[in-house]
Order: structure tokens, then sequence, then C-alpha cells
């Protein structure tokens, strides 16, 4: 019997590619439903029931009614940029409100950053290059330089890796999510293991 993993129907199409295949050939399912909290959890008999009552009802499914039937789940970012701009950006409310839901529902959430800057843990965080520094630097220098009056000088520097790290620590202690690092063609591996070692 093969495992099933149920995805949020508001995943983007056509960004998950390598882990669609990867759950393909390992003999994994995918079921798309709205969840409260994280992309991925594992598919129980707890999450079965929800889906039956409401189909049994010819109710559609609404996010809400996940809460209370999965403990643990995974949220994907799919670079060290997306999750600097949940973290230190403008999504920062929306994804700290994540984070509380989850503490309050006490689910464990694992956010899953997939990257390609080498970085495999919370300790490599503060060594990540943000690559919007060195757009800064040149739009900094050409102000200083009057050449370029066009473009608004920023008002302040992009984040650091080190900011950025001091944050993730922050978040992990105050909510009780966990960051963890991969590359992408580890991903669909990953959210396997933690699903099936956390729930199983």
């Amino acid at each position: 019997m093969s495992i099933i993993i149920v995805e949020d129907r508001a995943q983007q199409s056509g960004k998950h590619e390598n882990k669609h295949r990867w759950f393909d050939s390992h003999d994994v399912e995918l079921l798309q439903a709205p969840l409260p909290v994280g992309d991925y959890i594992l598919y129980t008999d707890t999450v079965e029931d929800v889906i039956r009552r409401k189909a049994k009802r010819g109710v559609d499914l609404k996010k809400m009614d996940f809460l209370g039937s999965y403990k643990v789940c995974v949220d994907t970012k799919r670079d060290m940029t997306e999750i600097e701009g949940n973290i230190c950006g403008k999504q920062h409310d929306r994804f700290r409100d994540e984070c509380v839901l989850a503490q309050n529902n006490n689910i464990q959430l694992y956010i899953l950053v997939e990257n390609q800057d080498g970085i495999s843990c919370l300790d490599d965080v503060p060594g990540w290059k943000n690559p919007r520094t060195e757009r800064y630097d040149m739009i900094v220098s050409k102000h200083k330089e009057g050449k370029w009056k066009r473009v608004p000088e920023p008002k302040a520097p992009p984040t650091t890796g080190e900011r950025l790290a001091k944050c993730m620590k922050t978040m992990q202690e105050k909510y009780g999510v966990k960051f963890l690092f991969c590359h992408p063609d580890e991903a669909g591996e990953h959210i396997l293991k933690l699903l099936t070692l956390q729930e199983g």
C-alpha cells in the first residue's frame, strides 16, 4: 500500500515538479486539500475522516476543517530569498500568524528551505549572502556619484545572513517552529521522512 501525502491546494502549479517526481518514483500518492498550516501533511485515519464526513454532506472542504486532525506538517520555501522575505520582509506578519496558529493547535511546523547556496543547517545561515546586496551597493554608489537620480536611494540595506539567522533562532524559541534546509532535489525525501517519522 502506498503512502499518501496531502499537499496544500494553494501550492503554485508547476513550481514543485522536483518533489512531485520524487514522490511518484517512490510510490507516494499525492492528494490536494486546503490546509490551515503547512504545505504537506500525512494522510491518516483522522484526516481521512474529515474528508469523508465533508464529502458525505456534499460540503466543500475548508482550511479550518483540518485543525485538530494532524500534529505535524512541513512548509516548503523555494530558496533563501523567500524565507528571508517571510521573516524579515513584508510577509512577516502572515508568516508569524501561521507559526502562532500551529503553536496554538499543537502542530509541529517544519519549515524546509530548499536552496542551492550550500545551506544545510541553521549554523550555515550567517554565511548566506543576500543576492540583493550587490544591487543595493550599486544603487547607493551611483547616488553618491550623483549619476542615478531616477531610482530612489534604498532606505535600508538588505538583510544579512547574520540577521536572518538571529531572527530564525528567535522564532524557533518563541513559536516552536523548526527550520531545516536541503537541496531542491532532496526536498521530497525530506518531507516524507519528517512526516512518517513524526506521525507514523
